[in-house]
């Protein structure tokens, strides 16, 4: 299997799995939304929480030259740790979220 094809499989797989998890409040739905073709994946909470609207991010994880960006994690959880566990080189991901300057600071690529 080619890189860019297990890298998508691994994201896909992960996601998924977090889709699994219902919110602790209100009346709200978790989606994915995968574009192959762009290679993009988002993990998305949509509805109420009482009177107040839910509509956020949760991961947003991109595929750049070959290299699985994170760009987005609204949790505590270490969604980047995960995806090296997963099979994902350390030196293949980049934190998206992190300054470009600070990127090399970290232990993953950039």
């Amino acid at each position: 299997m080619d890189r860019r094809k297990e890298y998508k499989t691994i994201i896909k797989q992960l996601l998924l799995d977090y889709a699994q998890i219902k919110p602790a409040n209100g009346d709200i739905e978790t989606e994915v939304i995968f574009d192959e073709d762009r290679e993009q994946f988002l993990l998305l909470n949509i509805g109420w929480d009482g009177k107040r609207r839910v509509h956020s991010t949760t991961f947003h994880i991109d595929i750049i030259h070959d290299k699985v960006w994170l760009q987005h994690n609204a949790t505590d959880i270490e969604i980047a740790e995960e995806l090296v566990e997963a099979g994902i080189p350390r030196e293949q991901i980049v934190l998206g979220f992190v300054l470009p300057q600070s990127r090399k600071l970290t232990k993953y690529g950039y």
